[in-house]
């Protein structure tokens, strides 16, 4: 790094860097990134550190976008022709004590706008099931409490589904994500069914392997509804007690789909918004290579933590090695 960042970690396998990513990401090589994935801020909803250049920080959605934009720029220089960037996100509730109506604000709209006014095409968009009674037991949303059916059913609203929305980069991607084997390994909360098992190490042609047509039938699915929601790293002691409302990291199983479906082994995949490390943990896990960017410090050790965790894993059989 031309760029002095607050503390990094470099191997041969990833690089993490605890620092602003619109500080970080101009240092790195044109189309060097064969995919990205991550969770942005949430605009003002949660709070994730008091620093100036966290986006979640911004005082209006306009400030926001403005900061917003100059990452999307960024990602539209470093990614490889024809690759995908994916952005987990949700709509966002509007709250009188904020001088508005109760009601929602597409975010996930807004986002598409900005990368489009980028010169990224719009690829797909996969939503993710989220139980509402857990939500309405955690945010207690009027919108959500059955007594509201009660007293006026017209301020009722449905449970809030989480996004992912997947962006290309224009141009013919120079190496295919070809799966020979078809996809083998399934990530989700379903059992494969037994039938499908002698199709397991399938030689022939794998246009026609049932297991994997069966995989693929619930990841193209457009409403995920098998996405393990405790799947998660282990994030807990990166909250700090003076400071955020908010930790939750992006389900495994979300990235592992991610990650089958728009990469290949030995691409680099970049997380501009790394948290514990999630992102980067899976990409390794799978054989691929990462960068990293954090800018809380508890996130950046906690990442640290999560990743080095894979020495003891039988996942390092394929490749992964500090």
């Amino acid at each position: 790094m031309a760029t002095k960042v607050r503390d990094q970690k470099i191997t041969k396998q990833f690089a993490i860097y605890r620092d602003d990513c619109c500080r970080v990401l101009p240092e790195l090589p044109e189309e060097s990134i064969g995919f990205s994935v991550f969770s942005p801020p949430f605009v003002s909803l949660y709070q994730y550190s008091d620093d100036e250049a966290d986006m979640g920080n911004s005082e209006s959605v306009e400030v926001f976008f403005t900061h917003f934009g100059y990452l999307v720029d960024q990602l539209q220089r470093v990614m490889m022709p024809g690759r995908v960037v994916a952005v987990h996100c949700m709509e966002l509730p509007t709250l009188k004590r904020n001088g508005e109506e109760i009601g929602l604000w597409d975010f996930p709209g807004a986002l598409v706008q900005c990368f489009l006014d980028r010169g990224f095409i719009y690829h797909s968009r996969h939503c993710i099931w989220k139980d509402p009674l857990l939500q309405a037991v955690r945010t207690k949303a009027i919108g959500l409490a059955h007594k509201q059916i009660v007293k006026d059913s017209t301020m009722c609203r449905m449970g809030l589904a989480d996004y992912i929305l997947a962006f290309r980069k224009p141009g013919d991607n120079p190496k295919p994500v070809a799966n020979p084997d078809g996809l083998t390994e399934y990530h989700g909360s379903r059992k494969v069914p037994m039938n499908l098992d002698s199709w397991v190490d399938w030689e022939g042609a794998q246009n026609i392997n049932k297991r994997s047509h069966w995989i693929w039938q619930q990841y193209a699915s457009p409403v995920w509804f098998d996405v393990r929601q405790t799947n998660v790293m282990p994030f807990r002691d990166a909250r700090e007690d003076d400071d955020e409302k908010h930790i939750c990291p992006l389900q495994l199983d979300v990235i592992e789909r991610c990650l089958a479906l728009w990469s290949t082994r030995g691409d680099t995949v970049l997380t501009p918004f790394m948290g514990v490390g999630s992102e980067v943990y899976c990409a390794l896990r799978n054989g691929r290579k990462a960068v990293g960017i954090e800018l809380k410090d508890s996130y950046y050790r906690q990442a640290l933590g999560n990743i080095k965790s894979l020495k003891n894993r039988e996942q390092m059989n394929k490749g992964f090695s500090l």
